[in-house]
């Protein structure tokens, strides 16, 4: 099977761009059958190290995949840099939600491919837990089937104190591995989670998703502790599965190496992952 990758750009309800990407699986007469929203991690992007791995991956198996980068992500196609920091600092849990939202009604109205296909979504770190948020709260997209990788169980993981310094100074600083940019959190990440806690329990929204769910979780993740996977699990009434050996990046390198053989880990991930939704694509959505 062929492969084409196609790139499309949407805007929110609050005017900002959202840069996405479209593994689109072609030719052997095979059309797609089902649709698979991506979502990447703190600081990650849609071109981050497996992510696009992935979605060329699923998308062999006949599996549409969207990716995109959060718009509050600062990241743009220019991978090298965040280079809307600006942007960055103004990034909350409930942007990513309506990040989602906008994408899946993207997808209903025939602006991005995947109309009238089996819906699943699907996070990686903060991105899963924006994926619980999304399928747990009320205006959750349709979907035949919710999957995490790695994923965060709170949404919040800051000490009292990093909370009061970021309250009192209107942000806090979290360095970039990656670019060496020293990036702003602004107050309104946890601002949000003050007045509307129930809307930022991962582990309670859990709880309310009623359509078939997997769980995936590395036994080396230094990142996020396998703990969280654990909670994700019994939350949703889930079997957690278990990547031996994979840490929080599924042992694959940024940017994944072009003709490099797959990690194990991540070989464990896609085909979990295939299996999944193939076996949930006749499901009626919620």
């Amino acid at each position: 099977m062929t492969l084409h990758t196609s790139d499309w750009t949407l805007r929110n309800s609050r005017g900002l761009e959202i840069f996405g990407n479209t593994d689109h699986p072609e030719g052997d007469g095979r059309e797609a059958v089902a649709c698979l929203v991506l979502l990447h991690g703190f600081k990650g992007y849609k071109d981050y190290g497996f992510i696009p791995v992935l979605g060329r991956e699923l998308a062999k198996a006949g599996i549409l995949v969207h990716r995109f980068n959060f718009s509050c992500s600062g990241m743009t196609n220019e991978i090298d840099t965040f280079a809307r920091p600006d942007l960055f600092e103004l990034d909350t849990w409930n942007r990513q939600v309506e990040d989602v939202g906008c994408v899946f009604d993207a997808i209903e109205s025939g602006e991005v491919d995947g109309k009238g296909l089996p819906m699943f979504l699907c996070g990686h770190s903060r991105g899963g837990g924006t994926a619980m948020l999304a399928s747990g709260r009320e205006t959750r997209p349709k979907l035949c089937g919710v999957a995490t990788i790695n994923s965060v169980a709170s949404c919040n993981s800051l000490s009292e104190e990093m909370q009061s310094t970021m309250l009192d100074d209107g942000f806090i600083t979290s360095a970039s591995a990656r670019t060496g940019q020293e990036l702003r959190i602004g107050a309104a990440w946890l601002q949000e989670q003050i007045n509307d806690p129930g809307a930022h329990d991962v582990l309670k929204l859990c709880t309310s998703i009623d359509c078939p769910t997997i769980i995936l979780h590395g036994t080396d993740d230094q990142a996020v502790d396998i703990g969280a996977g654990e909670a994700i699990a019994g939350a949703v009434g889930a079997e957690l599965r278990v990547i031996a050996g994979g840490n929080h990046v599924l042992n694959t390198a940024n940017p994944a190496l072009k003709g490099a053989n797959l990690s194990p880990q991540l070989g464990d991930v896609i085909g979990l992952l295939e299996s999944f939704v193939i076996a949930n694509r006749g499901r009626t959505p919620i």
